[in-house]
């Protein structure tokens, strides 16, 4: 029995269903056993120095404590569910336990255990981060009622039944080993409590209550003038900020890792701040990312429902622009559907905004909160490593630097196939302003103004357009020239001064326009993955990118002058015609993305290097001027016959 075509469609449709529920259900049941695998590995980070110095077991109990729960680390990886980092975190405890047995140094040891806890963060992510601002008097009320018995009154592990335990209570106040524990160890233990230890799970505790207990545990090591030296540096300082950029951050990040950071005594300054007043972490991430653009973008759907509709839409785009887009790289070098789903929702959201449709724009607000969500599991603090930066980096400069590239490079070719090397400095002038120009631009994007998304994408479009249209015309005169026949004569009749009298700024203008574009979005996104820190990566990205570019602009060069000319003309006016497609849809899309024009969605690819964006208008731009650049060409060819 045959099925129409769209019943095929509809049973795939719900098989991908099914299993997409099915992989977030197992993902979900997973999580418990997965809390307790993170809570053993970061027990083995941070209690380890007790029990090993210098390659020899300084504590039998400590040391058989090690051993057992990096065994159980190895085995509890093992009953995880498949993931393709899977086999890398299996292999990452099985080194940790390796390096239990040899009895290898704290640090080392240390650092593979945490190396293993951001593989299974990054394969199985959890939320980390307390859903609402932690109390810390709330914390300390609970302390005195649930832990002074035991831990002290001040922390320093001698409460009255301290004497009873063994293992004795922790003392919460010695400073070496509270610089190895974050603030969401504190949370797993008191929420699981330590089995073989006299320390139960207080689950009966609201989550609330247990990220209040934490944080006040936390700030025990703390003097208050250690809370006074880090008000102060977060006044005066960026790198506390950058180095706590949200609350994940907060949570996750030890003392010890801050210090890699900043001078050892800022870092502890601004722990012993943050952890005692975490607001401040919490205003500076409702400032930007993901936070940013959760917020912006209910702000929005209250406008909505309000009647403000032009606000809402300002808000939305707002949302996208200044809380998404500078997170676009890290996402288009870890999931690269995830950025398409966003783009594509917030385009179906600004629609339903548009038409007044507050139905509609809940349920795609809904539907981007959860992507957001899933966005900042993906590019949050702890999961931005170093090769997620150097493959962000390499990308981006490859991706706005070769339509550049290409144009000047066909430029520089072309004046020089025609003999017009006075011509020539005009081009370097207009692309060695354009990086000059990108370099003002960092700076001042930097440390002057914050420059806006609708800006940004406002700049981008225009210049993209207006370069478009620039390389249309170039592209059909070269055509012509290449069909004529008369090429030469024409050079020596009129070229000498065309290029005296009327081109040369032209040519400086549009090597300016074609580089600085391409310069002015690098910056951004650039300065976008260096507030992430790993800076070697990001200039090793940089610097790979740079040779690659130079390659190619050598290969494009020499390729060029083995040419006739003729043959020349007709490969670079096609050349420069599909770069002229390839802007025109960056252009449309980047006017888009500022709200200037109006976006329909629809299926297709989606490849930003060859400036394809799924929406009815790029596509329609970039047809059309195909068809424009396809008419050209034919007229050309007629007059070469007649």
């Amino acid at each position: 029995m045959k099925y129409p075509i769209w019943r095929w469609f509809i049973y795939v449709a719900a098989l991908c269903s099914f299993l997409a529920g099915t992989a977030h259900a197992e993902s979900k049941s997973s999580e418990p056993q997965v809390r307790q695998l993170w809570q053993l590995l970061d027990y083995v980070a941070v209690d380890y120095p007790g029990a090993v110095q210098n390659g020899a077991v300084i504590s039998e109990p400590e040391y058989g404590e090690m051993r057992e729960f990096s065994a159980r680390a190895q085995s509890q990886v093992q009953s995880l569910p498949p993931h393709p980092l899977h086999s890398e975190l299996a292999a990452a405890t099985a080194n940790l336990k390796d390096a239990v047995e040899r009895k290898d140094s704290p640090q080392r040891v240390g650092q593979l255990a945490r190396e293993a806890n951001r593989l299974l963060l990054q394969a199985y992510p959890f939320p980390v981060a307390p859903r609402a601002m932690p109390d810390l008097s709330r914390g300390a009320a609970l302390y005195q009622a649930q832990c002074a018995s035991c831990h002290g009154a001040n922390g320093a592990g001698d409460g009255a039944l301290a004497a009873t335990l063994d293992p004795k209570p922790i003392a919460f106040t010695d400073e070496e080993r509270a610089r190895s524990r974050s603030l969401m160890a504190l949370y797993q233990v008191i929420s699981q409590g330590v089995d073989g230890t006299s320390m139960p799970a207080f689950a009966n505790l609201s989550e609330h209550d247990r990220w209040s207990l934490a944080f006040f545990v936390g700030s025990l090591s703390f003097k208050d003038a250690d809370i006074e030296a880090g008000k102060a540096a977060f006044a005066r300082d960026k790198a506390p900020g950058a180095a706590l950029p949200d609350m994940t951050a907060l949570v996750t990040t030890t003392e010890e890792e801050l210090a890699k950071a900043m001078p050892p005594a800022t870092a502890r300054a601004a722990q012993a701040y943050a952890r005692t007043h975490p607001d401040i972490v919490r205003e500076q991430q409702e400032r930007k990312g993901i936070a940013l653009a959760r917020k912006l973008l209910q702000e929005s759907l209250g406008a909505l429902k309000n009647g403000q509709r032009a606000a809402a839409t300002d808000l939305a785009l707002s949302a996208y622009l200044d809380g998404f887009e500078p997170l676009e790289a890290a996402l288009d070098a870890t999931d690269r559907q995830l950025l398409v789903d966003v783009e594509r929702t917030m385009q179906l959201y600004r629609g339903s905004v548009a038409r007044g449709d507050v139905a509609g724009a809940t349920a795609y607000a809904q539907q981007l909160d959860h992507y957001f969500l899933r966005v900042e599991s993906v590019t949050g603090s702890d999961k931005t490593d170093a090769t997620t930066v150097f493959v962000g980096a390499l990308t981006i400069l490859l991706r706005e630097g070769v339509e550049a590239l290409l144009i000047v490079i066909a430029m520089v070719a072309f004046l020089r196939k025609a003999e017009r090397p006075q011509a020539l400095r005009y081009v370097h002038a207009g692309w060695i302003s354009a990086l000059a120009g990108g370099a003002l631009t960092w700076l001042v994007a930097t440390y002057v103004v914050s420059i806006s998304g609708a800006s940004r994408e406002v700049t981008e479009g225009l210049s993209s357009l207006f370069a478009a249209a620039v390389l249309l015309s170039v592209g059909l005169w070269m055509h012509q020239k290449s069909q004529a026949g008369q090429w030469q004569a024409y050079l020596k009749q009129h070229l000498t001064a065309a290029m005296e009298k009327r081109s040369a700024w032209a040519l400086f203008a549009l090597a300016f326009i074609a580089v600085y574009r391409e310069v002015f979005e690098t910056v951004l996104f650039y300065s976008a993955l260096a507030a992430d820190g790993n800076g070697p990566a990001l200039m090793g990205g940089f610097v790979t990118g740079l040779v690659l570019l130079t390659i190619l602009a050598a290969v494009f060069l020499r390729t060029s002058a083995r040419m006739p000319i003729g043959k020349f003309f007709s490969f670079s006016s096609a050349l420069v015609a599909a770069l002229a497609v390839v802007l025109v849809g960056k252009g449309i899309a980047g006017l888009q993305e500022a709200g200037w024009l109006m976006a329909t969605p629809m299926q297709g690819p989606r490849l930003p290097v060859l400036g394809i964006y799924p929406t009815i208008q790029t596509y329609g731009a970039q047809v059309a001027l195909l068809l424009a650049a396809g008419l050209g060409f034919g007229l050309n060819l007629i007059k070469a016959r007649r």
